[in-house]
């Protein structure tokens, strides 16, 4: 193996001076996460200031970086050849910092530093503290190292960090069953997808001999990678996105998530873990661009995880689940643009969507830290004493339902916009299916927003003990997310909005906002997501429902909704309990039947035989060597003690006469 460095290679003009050390701002929670593990147990419960420190600087370099980016300084692409071997394969350690990754960096850096002030007062006094910290850190360097990746195998390893971290997180609380459980249960499906991912990253390089991004887009886009490898690659790295940001079938886990603790719910839901799925299709968009009906596939799946995933958030009183089930359909949401082809407007809503739901996720976690309950029924008439956390949760509700002005307005309907103009205009069946699909979406998103928010805050409080408002350390980032929420969705303005400036595939220009987009069609979204509030105005709060459900024949969809469609039961009755009594019970008894009964009957046999060859060299070759070693370390420890007395001056006449004989040993040669 030849093992080189080589000097990085710089695509474009040279960037500006942040741009060229973007490499830094997954470094500093690297080291974050290393200071705190190792010396925090001795900073007195302060260790948290570093962890705010590097990644408040690494907001800071990410501001300016994307400042100058959007000021006209070239993207910048450096990586070093980590080794060779031979001429065949060569393995790089790289970056690629353009537009999408400093979106992806201002998104990561932005949430997890509030998350991180946030965790001060959600956390304080956990048994854990200290180790909370380093993984927060620690997740959050992976995340960035995973988008700054210019390489799949780069990413893979982050990709791969990113998961192990979510594991730790989620089963923060690891002595209660259900925490480890979520843990286990969340490792296990990502890792499932994970495999798909590993083999398409495979499939791309024995296609096109690198594991370079660009260029494999490249290769895509000149059509020197033949179509069906192309798809069949696409695929592949689609199943890693699939088990990531929890698109069917293997979205079971993020609501089982929840158990970690609210701030973990915030950072992985909003801005990083979750969204992996949906930057690596949108880093490999050319890629899936020109792979076949790859994008149907990803178009096809999105439908159909927003509409159940919508559905299940109707009728969960866990106020964590309520969020969870949103947030899957708002993935979906976002692969679903990027299947119709609307590149910008999938970008634009992973971006938007970080702040209102890291909103909507601290602000459960202000509520439950308040009323000692995730559960909707163990509250009510929180507004009159949680008059912030009321306010800063209806505004990011409201963003979420799509309501003009607030963010998410501009990026659902942007989505919901390219999905009608390519059904119109290109005649896509996909693209009528992800139409028909988002609408319905948007009205059920409304519909469950509203119950969540009128069983929470309206009526009469139905918990234990006094409410009370959370300390400023939660309630600041709460407002600066609802000021995000607020405003950050006039950088899609049509028309005067730069968002569509800046994000484009590379090397083409027709995936900004071309959308149809005229006065008619965000009304009718609004209009639509208006009815949804003022029907779950009259159900929820009013009561007015003029029959119940399972007293129908329609109870059977309340039923469905209520198990999940039977999902975790399929799943632990078909895979889980076959792999691990019939098939692990079988090996297992084979083990200690079959295997060891073979092997103990030769030694057996061999005993037998007058202790045998195996026998007399185990015993008296072997054992003898291993006892014969430990004899000597034993009997040469036993002489050592006699020297170690802690006498100076009997060290000083050991020196002499070590010194003398040296010198009397050299005279001799």
């Amino acid at each position: 193996m030849i093992f080189a460095l080589a000097e990085p290679a710089t695509a474009g003009t040279v960037g500006g001076f942040a741009t060229e050390y973007m490499w830094v701002v997954p470094l500093l929670p690297f080291l974050s996460a290393a200071i705190i593990g190792f010396f925090g147990s001795k900073m007195g419960g302060k260790e948290h200031y570093v962890g705010i420190f590097a990644i408040g600087a690494g907001l800071v370099m990410s501001l300016i970086a994307f400042a100058q980016l959007a000021g006209g300084n070239a993207a910048v692409e450096a990586s070093y050849t980590w080794f060779r071997l031979d001429d065949s394969f060569e393995l790089e350690f790289g970056m690629n910092y353009d537009f999408l990754t400093g979106v992806m960096f201002v998104v990561v850096t932005t949430i997890s530093l509030l998350v991180h002030i946030y965790s001060t007062g959600y956390m304080h006094g956990d048994k854990r503290y200290t180790w909370f910290y380093a993984a927060l850190s620690l997740f959050t360097g992976s995340m960035l190292f995973l988008v700054i990746a210019n390489n799949l195998m780069q990413m893979f390893v982050g990709w791969e960090l990113v998961g192990v971290c979510s594991y730790f997180l989620i089963g923060h609380y690891w002595e209660e069953s259900p925490n480890s459980s979520a843990a286990i249960k969340a490792f296990i499906t990502t890792r499932i997808g994970d495999v798909g991912f590993l083999f398409g990253i495979f499939v791309l390089f024995v296609a096109t001999g690198t594991f370079d991004i660009i260029e494999i887009n490249h290769l895509a886009e000149e059509g020197e990678l033949s179509g069906s490898i192309a798809t069949i690659g696409a695929l592949l790295l689609f199943c890693g996105a699939v088990g990531k940001s929890a698109q069917v079938p293997l979205h079971v886990w993020l609501p089982d998530a929840m158990a970690g603790p609210t701030p973990v719910s915030a950072l992985i839901h909003a801005a990083t873990m979750v969204v992996a799925g949906v930057y690596l299709v949108a880093r490999m968009f050319i890629l899936f661009e020109h792979a076949g009906s790859a994008l149907n596939v990803v178009a096809i799946v999105a439908s159909i995880t927003m509409l159940i995933a919508a559905a299940l958030a109707l009728v969960q009183d866990d106020i964590k689940r309520v969020l969870a089930y949103s947030t899957v359909s708002q993935l979906a949401y976002m692969m679903a643009a990027l299947g119709v082809g609307a590149y910008t407007a999938g970008v634009f809503h992973l971006f938007t969507h970080a702040f209102f739901k890291a909103l909507l996720f601290l602000g459960a976690g202000s509520i439950i830290h308040s009323v000692h309950s995730n559960n909707m029924s163990d509250m009510g008439g929180l507004r009159k004493h949680m008059p912030h956390t009321f306010k800063t949760f209806i505004i990011g509700s409201l963003a979420l339902a799509g309501i003009f002005p607030l963010a998410g307005f501009f990026s659902k309907d942007e989505i919901v916009g390219e999905a009608f103009r390519a059904a119109s205009e290109e005649t896509q069946i996909t693209a009528v299916i992800v139409f028909v699909s988002a609408i319905i979406t948007a009205f059920l998103t409304a519909l469950y927003m509203t119950r969540a928010c009128i069983k929470t805050f309206f009526g009469e409080y139905r918990g234990h003990g006094t409410p009370h408002e959370s300390p400023p350390s939660m309630v600041v980032p709460l407002w600066i997310l609802a000021g995000a929420s607020l405003s950050m969705g006039l950088l899609g303005f049509p028309v005067i909005g730069p968002f569509a400036d800046w994000i484009n595939v590379p090397g083409e220009t027709r995936h900004g906002f071309e959308t149809f987009y005229n006065i008619v069609l965000p009304l009718a979204s609004v209009v639509i997501a208006l009815v949804a509030i003022w029907l779950g105005w009259l159900l929820f709060y009013q009561n007015r429902r003029p029959v119940d459900i399972l007293s129908t024949r329609f109870a059977w969809v309340y039923r469905l909704l209520e198990n999940k469609y039977y999902l975790d039961d399929i799943y632990m009755g078909g895979i889980v309990r076959p792999v691990q009594y019939p098939l692990a019970a079988f090996a297992y008894w084979t083990n200690q039947h079959i295997l060891d009964g073979i092997v103990n009957g030769t030694a057996h046999a061999t005993v037998g035989a007058g202790r045998g060859v195996y026998g007399v060299i185990d015993q008296h070759v072997v054992d003898a060597g291993v006892n014969g070693a430990a004899g000597l370390t034993g009997f040469s420890g036993g002489l050592l003690r006699y020297i170690q007395t802690g006498n100076v001056q009997r060290y000083a006449a050991f020196l002499f006469i070590a010194i003398a004989a040296f010198v009397a040993l050299f005279g001799l040669t």
